[in-house]
């Protein structure tokens, strides 16, 4: 289980001042840019130390000639980065994860930047493991990182999903496929989980991201709560995927759960999670294209105003945006679903709103939200804030692992 690219004295990349600042901080990418000089001949995927121009030692990390992020510091430390490295930050991931989300069964083990690990991303789905390798250098030590889980963490089965666009930028071919153990093709298609007590089936072979949101967890419970609050309480999920935020306020005792997707074969599994969970009677999915059917419920029919009959809506879109240069069309979206969305909310009744646009801020997602209700002449009272779940840890000098935030709003 040995380093692919150990070296007894790695090369030395020195930052510029701008640069040795962040480092110095704890961000963990150097750019191009950042680079002053390097000293020695770094192999792409090996090990670097980075330092200023004053010898300051800011950390070790991987080298990556190919990349825009030519290094990616993984410790402050002077350290081997070898297998025994590895596995003690394996084990702290795992740790975390035992402190702080206990009672879940299925949660993102690792999480790149979130756990000191960039490059790397590792998710527990019950007793199955999917892996994602972002940058070249945990792609080329992806056997001892397999090895090490199969020894911590009991599994039947490791599945790579490396059919990421990231991985282009860093020089590496897409590659997918189960790396460790056996597992059947249909149950990868259909493997059941359990998130707070109910059951999902998800589809780990093709389905987003690594196969499920498991970033919303906790927030598909705390949203299902609000609902001791509204006794006989109609519900609309808006953009409901799997049906994650439905199901959970079904059977907290939503009278009815509408789930909306422009997704066929979202509803399909959505409907058939309902089934699952023996919540037909109160809960239904619907394919529609979300904006459409929210100007649709908002207009005049027959010239009569249609009045509000949701109890709690719930809007969870996909982000609206991957670039600075479409936020502002992401804000209008973000506009009109929470306008139309007010007008079809009851008087007392609760939004819970998300938005995962990394380049859209919480601040600034409010601010829409606000915006929105002085148009639509509501008055709104903030009764909750959301963020991803704690397997999904966040480092506040690394900004980019903060990515998810929401609000939940009681309708004055």
């Amino acid at each position: 289980m040995s380093d692919p690219k150990a070296s007894s004295t790695p090369p030395v990349v020195v930052l510029k001042h701008s640069d040795g600042e962040k480092a110095a901080a704890g961000h963990p990418w150097v750019y191009e840019g950042g680079i002053l000089k390097i000293i020695g001949e770094p192999v792409d995927g090996g090990v670097v130390q980075v330092k200023d121009n004053h010898d300051h030692y800011f950390g070790t990390g991987f080298f990556n000639s190919k990349s825009k992020i030519r290094v990616r510091i993984l410790t402050a430390a002077r350290a081997e980065l070898d297998a025994a490295f590895f596995e003690e930050k394996i084990r702290a991931a795992i740790a975390f994860r035992q402190r702080h989300f206990p009672k879940a069964t299925s949660y993102r083990l690792i999480n790149a930047e979130g756990d000191f690990l960039s490059g790397l991303i590792v998710d527990k789905y019950e007793d199955l493991l999917v892996l994602q390798t972002s940058s070249l250098g945990m792609d080329q030590r992806k056997a001892m990182i397999v090895e090490i889980l199969r020894k911590l963490v009991p599994c039947r089965a490791i599945l790579e999903r490396n059919a990421i666009s990231s991985r282009k930028f860093e020089g590496l071919a897409e590659q997918e496929g189960i790396i460790s153990g056996t597992v059947g093709d249909d149950e990868l298609q259909s493997h059941v989980i359990d998130l707070n007590g109910v059951k999902f089936a998800v589809n780990l072979k093709t389905g987003h991201k690594t196969g499920f949101y498991l970033d919303q967890q906790a927030n598909y419970q705390l949203t299902a709560d609000y609902l001791r609050f509204l006794p006989n309480a109609n519900v609309l999920d808006c953009f409901t995927f799997a049906g994650g935020f439905g199901l959970h306020c079904a059977r907290a005792g939503a009278a009815s759960v509408l789930g909306l997707d422009q997704s066929a074969d979202a509803v399909s599994r959505a409907t058939d999670n309902a089934a699952r969970n023996g919540l037909t009677g109160n809960c239904r999915f619907e394919a529609a294209n979300v904006f459409d059917w929210l100007k649709d419920e908002t207009g005049k029919k027959d010239g009569v105003e249609i009045q509000p009959r949701f109890d709690l809506i719930i809007l969870d879109p996909p982000s609206f945006t991957r670039t600075r240069s479409t936020v502002d069309d992401a804000l209008r979206g973000y506009k009109e679903i929470h306008l139309r969305a007010l007008r079809l909310l009851k008087k007392g009744g609760i939004l819970s709103t998300f938005c995962c646009s990394h380049h859209v801020d919480a601040e600034l997602f409010e601010s829409v939200i606000l915006d929105a209700a002085f148009d639509a002449r509501k008055t709104l009272r903030r009764v909750g804030t959301f963020t991803q779940s704690p397997d999904h840890p966040v480092v506040p000098v690394i900004r980019e692992t903060e990515y998810l935030k929401g609000y939940a709003f009681e309708l004055a």
